[in-house]
């Protein structure tokens, strides 16, 4: 990785070094979801069966598995894994129970009643990726807010052969309907529905250029389905000074780089000597790796950068607005008022980034790609909706007249001024 010094880089220097691996979601790859969604809206199950036998190549008869091919997948699970996810159910569970619902209310006015509620979305479609790495993870950070917020209906749609650790966590979730569905035609069966696939109102979860794109076609389109976030290649930024142990250091660079050629890894330290130590052991256990060659590929465009002190570390941070954020700095806690533009922090050199992919408690479906200045982590809130509700008495309405009136006066719509003057002037 190529190490620079920020104070000696022109700003627009600056804003190319923490610019993104462009994204390869160009007008090809839109071409072809749009395709695959335009017939599954026209043809359902058709066009669906087809576009699963063609990519996924899947040559089962039914689309949904059966209560015997489910029970069957835990059977298999071995007790190690099983003990594992019901841990990390457990933390997950934990946290995103305590994210209770808003309930607000204000009297505003004299004879006047503010509420804000919540309620759980009617139905919600949860997308987990499989293939080289099936993330049996995101099977629990999708269906445990969306159990505990308590929506209706939710379904989850995962690449066959779906891996028996998947099925396990997504039932530990409280999802009652598994489908061998993966990319673009997932997303589109979920979000318009056919005669297998119920449509659901919101879909959830990371995937490929393809999913990604098919996720972002289906939220522009009234009748298609919401999504949780925009989504892009997984990233972190890790700031370390003097005392940071490289061999830690470059162990959080490359947990995040071998999940796609695409990802990218940023090192923001005080040392130019710790930088070099670490990019020396990042080779090391490069070589150790099984995804090594992607790895290698994200790693092509990264870079590690030196600042002036931890402080302005933390500016580069907030500029590049990381979906990670990893602080191996002395007293770490005192820097962290300073992150503001961030997905997650994981604090201290005990406190590796793979712990909130998996068992900490946090959810790990996070905003990438700079998202962070305005997205927020996955919640339980993201699976209720808020809407209020006001009450107003006679006396209420009268004393308060006057001012809607006059605002609507003033905005030129009478029948706004109307439906108050109707009910104070009689």
């Amino acid at each position: 990785m190529e190490i620079r010094v920020w104070n000696s880089l022109l700003d627009k220097e600056r804003e190319e070094l923490l610019t993104r691996p462009a994204q390869s979601s160009g007008a090809k790859v839109q071409a072809i979801v749009e395709n695959i969604i335009d017939r599954i809206r026209k043809e359902g199950d058709v066009a669906l069966k087809q576009f699963s036998k063609e990519l996924d190549h899947y040559e089962g008869d039914s689309l949904e598995l059966s209560e015997e091919e489910k029970q069957a997948a835990i059977s298999r699970l071995s007790p190690e894994l099983k003990q594992a996810i019901d841990t990390a159910y457990g933390n997950i569970y934990k946290f995103h129970a305590a994210q209770e619902p808003l309930h607000v209310k204000v009297e505003t006015w004299p004879g006047i009643t503010c509420e804000a509620c919540e309620h759980p979305i009617d139905s919600v479609g949860l997308y987990v990726p499989g293939g080289s790495a099936p993330l049996v993870s995101t099977a629990l950070m999708l269906s445990i807010p969306a159990q505990i917020a308590g929506c209706p209906e939710v379904i989850l749609c995962s690449p066959p052969p779906i891996a028996d650790g998947i099925i396990y966590a997504a039932m530990k979730g409280g999802v009652k309907r598994i489908f061998n569905l993966g990319g673009a035609q997932a997303i589109a069966a979920m979000a318009y529905g056919t005669e297998s696939v119920p449509k659901v109102l919101k879909i959830f979860g990371p995937g490929n250029q393809f999913v990604t794109m098919a996720k972002r076609l289906v939220s522009n389109d009234p009748n298609g389905a919401a999504i949780e976030m925009p989504a892009g290649p997984s990233e972190v930024l890790v700031i370390a000074d003097n005392g940071a142990n490289p061999a830690y250091v470059a162990a959080d660079l490359l947990s995040q780089a071998e999940h796609g050629p695409d990802s990218q890894v940023i090192l923001v330290t005080v040392s130019a000597e710790l930088a070099k130590k670490v990019e020396a052991e990042t080779q090391k256990q490069l070589e150790a790796l099984p995804r090594k060659e992607i790895a290698e590929k994200a790693l092509s465009h990264s870079c590690e950068i030196v600042a002036a002190d931890v402080k302005q570390a933390c500016e580069i941070a907030c500029r590049y607005a990381p979906e990670h954020l990893i602080l191996q700095v002395d007293d770490p806690e005192d820097y962290i008022p300073l992150i503001r533009n961030v997905g997650s922090v994981f604090v201290g050199a005990y406190t590796p980034e793979s712990l909130g992919d998996y068992a900490s408690g946090t959810n790990h479906t996070l905003p990438t790609y700079g998202y962070a200045r305005t997205q927020s982590a996955l919640g339980t809130a993201d699976y209720r909706r808020r809407y209020t509700v006001q009450r107003a008495t006679a006396q209420g309405l009268n004393s308060i007249a006057q001012t809607v009136e006059t605002i609507a006066a003033a905005e030129g719509l009478d029948a706004h001024k109307n439906a108050v003057a109707i009910r104070v002037h009689d």
